[in-house]
């Protein structure tokens, strides 16, 4: 039986403590004596990496998914292979890219993360080793680079709301309508929209610069931002948590799996996604090069991308990039719904750019020029 391992954000992270999450067992309990049973969706790996991954006996996971996101697809992997010992560590992105660049604290087998720049930055860098996974022939081209860095979601960005306070048609429907209304109303909305922080937000940074990337009107809707004093922050959680506080009514650039993830919430959080583009995250996954347990790292990377992981994935409405996948949560809904104004962010040396340090500085410059008009 495998021992699934995850760690808790927060003041117990900082403080070294480990939460076993024996709970999501259970069901990989039940249904083992099925595992060896080849099914629809199973992942095609080779029987060799198979057999070499049950002889490590071990895969160590950092990522930035939270855990009860993260739940599903990880007691599917448990259930599938109960031979291989899971241990999965919750970490901030800048903090998992320190320990795979620099050397700081236990080597991981995998990670996974949603700064997709900073994955990318890992893999051009030599950080991540090649993996023809077999999987990764159902996924997009664009979200495949070099067999090193795999695109394993499909998650649009669009417009948070407190559905108490809005209706849809409230919402502004493109980013464009956005800024006119900020503009023509600014008392209305002066304090109510939320927003990440690109000066301390690693999403928000991404996120901005791809929307100066996509929309001519990017500065003027920094300007109308900062006009109508909307309200920054540096994670999707505080966002998320002042609007159902009723403290902001509106957020921008939202990664939709995490408004819409948690139960709790559905009653009040809704999501608009904009009609001009909808941005698509994608987190990204590699083998780092120094793994301790490579075949346990290629079965479980198989696994994310398999039909049977993606669709784990997806009844946590974690977006799942594979097509066929079924439900609400899928790039194959978002397709029918959003059509030609998705706008995946492909993986690739692309989002290396505004990493260079003097291009950022300038970038952030600008903006902060932009949100702080004089008056």
């Amino acid at each position: 039986m495998s021992v699934l391992r995850a760690d808790a954000s927060g003041d117990a992270r900082r403080l070294g403590r480990r939460w076993p999450v024996r709970a999501l067992l259970c069901a990989a309990i039940a249904s083992s004596a099925f595992a060896a049973r080849p099914a629809p969706g199973d992942p095609a790996t080779a029987p060799e990496i198979v057999e070499a991954a049950g002889a490590e006996g071990r895969v160590v996971v950092h990522g930035t998914t939270d855990r009860a996101s993260a739940a599903r697809l990880l007691a599917d992997f448990a259930a599938l292979h109960p031979e291989i010992e899971v241990e999965y560590q919750e970490l901030p992105s800048a903090e998992l890219y320190d320990r795979v660049a620099r050397g700081r604290g236990p080597p991981a087998d995998v990670v996974w993360s949603s700064a997709m720049d900073l994955q990318m930055k890992l893999a051009n860098d030599g950080y991540a080793q090649r993996y023809a996974s077999p999987e990764a022939l159902r996924i997009p081209t664009w979200a495949v680079w070099k067999d090193e860095a795999f695109g394993t979601t499909f998650e649009p960005v669009g417009f948070a709301y407190d559905k108490r306070a809005l209706a849809p048609a409230d919402v502004p429907a493109t980013h464009a309508a956005l800024v006119e209304l900020l503009r023509a109303h600014p008392e209305r909305w002066r304090g109510r929209v939320a927003a990440y922080d690109p000066q301390r937000s690693g999403i928000g940074f991404l996120l901005a610069t791809q929307d100066a990337r996509t929309a001519p009107g990017f500065q003027q809707a920094v300007r109308a931002y900062g006009t109508a004093d909307v309200k920054l922050y540096e994670t999707s959680g505080e966002i998320l948590s002042r609007i159902a506080a009723g403290e902001q009514v509106l957020g921008v650039n939202v990664i939709a799996s995490y408004a819409l993830g948690d139960p709790s919430r559905a009653g009040v959080i809704g999501m608009v996604y904009p009609r001009d583009y909808t941005l698509v995250l994608s987190r990204i996954a590699l083998i780092t090069r120094a793994a301790p347990h490579p075949n346990a790292a290629r079965v479980f990377l198989d696994h994310l991308l398999s039909h049977r992981g993606q669709q784990a994935l997806a009844s946590a409405s974690v977006f799942a990039i594979r097509p066929g996948v079924q439900g609400d949560a899928t790039a194959s809904a978002l397709g029918h719904l959003l059509g030609r104004s998705l706008r995946p962010i492909p993986v690739g040396t692309g989002l290396l750019v505004y990493l260079d340090e003097a291009k950022r500085a300038d970038f952030l410059r600008r903006w902060r020029e932009a949100f702080s008009p004089a008056r």
